[in-house]
């Protein structure tokens, strides 16, 4: 975070300076942005903050859930799914959901057969719910991200064959 003045003004922030600060880190945070700059008034503001994304699943989890070890093995290979032909990749950036709502079944579960325009789950991006549909009928053979996980442009998250 740094303040830039046009001249050879004192660099100490104001209040206000402070409070715009903490509105821009909340606004990383509920969006999922790592990184969001901003100039007004002779002000330039980079708010900014770095992400480690653990390839690793717990080994609770992995005994608690084989089929979902496979789902996170298969995260760890994306890379290469991304050029499989039944692949749906996500249309946007934001945090994908596998249910309507906390606790709720689940839109699908590999093996699901589904048709075109199903959703197969839902991405949450800046406080809007947006229903992902299936590009194509068929089975579900892989779903490639976790309940709540944040997701990138472009990136893999199911299957379809």
């Amino acid at each position: 975070m740094a303040r830039q003045p046009d001249d050879k003004t004192d660099a100490k922030f104001s209040s206000d300076d402070s409070a715009l600060i903490r509105e821009l880190a909340a606004l990383l945070n509920e969006t999922s942005l790592t990184e969001i700059e901003i100039e007004r008034s002779g002000l330039r503001l980079r708010v900014a903050r770095n992400i480690t994304v653990a390839a690793a699943v717990p080994a609770a989890f992995n005994a608690a859930a084989p089929a979902a070890s496979a789902s996170a093995s298969a995260s760890a290979a994306a890379g290469d799914l991304s050029k499989h032909p039944g692949v749906v990749p996500s249309p946007m950036v934001g945090t994908a959901y596998w249910a309507p709502e906390p606790g709720a079944k689940p839109f699908v579960e590999v093996g699901s057969k589904v048709s075109v325009g199903q959703t197969l789950m839902i991405i949450e991006a800046m406080k809007t719910m947006n229903q992902i549909p299936s590009p194509r009928a068929g089975t579900v053979t892989q779903i490639l991200v976790e309940d709540g996980q944040p997701v990138e442009y472009g990136e893999p998250l199911v299957i379809i064959e």
